[in-house]
């Protein structure tokens, strides 16, 4: 954000979510960071925005919304990243129970008579 006088100048929320999706797939934690705060900056600058401002944004959020709609695809690739690199770390570290069973090979768990 920017100020020109009294008036504040918003980047386009277009530009602010194909930047997030850039930040996100290349994993450039400090501009996620430095858009998280533009974002928030713009949500508190909502609240004090007049009519006339808020029309303007809510054009601005029509505009991007096939933007906003692949970055939602990019953070839901992105958490299933996450859980698959957590689910790695704790078989790394032999939190997962069947980690020991592998390590130790394959222990029947039923009588092998067939009642179940």
């Amino acid at each position: 954000m920017q100020n020109h006088g009294e008036r504040q100048v918003h980047p386009a929320l277009k530009e602010l979510v194909v930047q997030a999706s850039q930040a996100l797939a290349h994993l450039d934690a400090d501009r996620l960071e430095e858009l998280a705060l533009s974002c928030q900056a713009l949500n508190r600058d909502l609240s004090l925005a007049d009519k006339f401002e808020k029309k303007a944004l809510q054009a601005q959020a029509l505009e991007a919304r096939g933007e906003m709609t692949v970055l939602a695809h990019v953070l839901e690739a992105s958490r299933d990243n996450l859980n698959v690199l957590h689910r790695l770390r704790e078989q790394s570290l032999g939190r997962l129970e069947y980690c020991e069973n592998q390590v130790r090979g394959w222990v029947p768990t039923e009588s092998g008579h067939g009642d179940n």
